[in-house]
C-alpha cells in the first residue's frame, strides 16, 4: 500500500460499531415497545373507558422511544458528533414547533371565519 491509498476501517468511521449482540438488544426494545403498543390498541383501549383517554399520549411517547432507537442505533447518529446531532435534532423540534403553531392559528382562522 502507498502512502496516498486511504486505510479502510471495517469499524467505521468513528471506530465505534454496533456489535450483533447491541443490535440483538436494540431489537428486543424496539420488539418490546411494539408489543405494548399493541396491548394497548387492541386488548385494553377498547374494553378499558379510563385507559382509552390515556393511550393517544401514551401511543405518542412509546413513537418517540422507538424513533430514537431507530435513529440513534440503525442511522448511526448515536455515533456521530455532538455539532452534527444539533444540526439534525435542532431544525426538527423548530418544524414539529412550527407545525404546532401553524396548527393552532388554523382552527383560530376557521372558527373566525365560518
Amino acid at each position: 500500500m502507498s502512502a496516498e491509498t486511504p486505510h479502510i476501517h471495517a469499524e467505521g468511521e468513528h471506530g465505534e460499531t454496533l456489535t450483533k449482540g447491541g443490535i440483538v438488544k436494540v431489537l428486543v426494545i424496539l420488539l418490546a415497545i411494539t408489543a405494548i403498543e399493541f396491548l394497548i390498541a387492541l386488548y385494553l383501549a377498547p374494553h378499558y373507558a379510563k385507559i382509552k383517554e390515556y393511550a393517544n399520549p401514551v401511543y405518542i411517547l412509546l413513537t418517540l422511544f422507538k424513533a430514537y432507537y431507530i435513529v440513534a442505533f440503525f442511522m448511526h447518529l448515536k455515533f456521530e458528533k455532538t455539532s452534527l446531532i444539533y444540526a439534525i435534532v435542532v431544525p426538527t423540534l423548530f418544524i414539529i414547533g412550527l407545525i404546532l403553531v401553524l396548527t393552532n392559528e388554523s382552527h383560530y382562522w376557521f372558527q373566525l371565519r365560518f
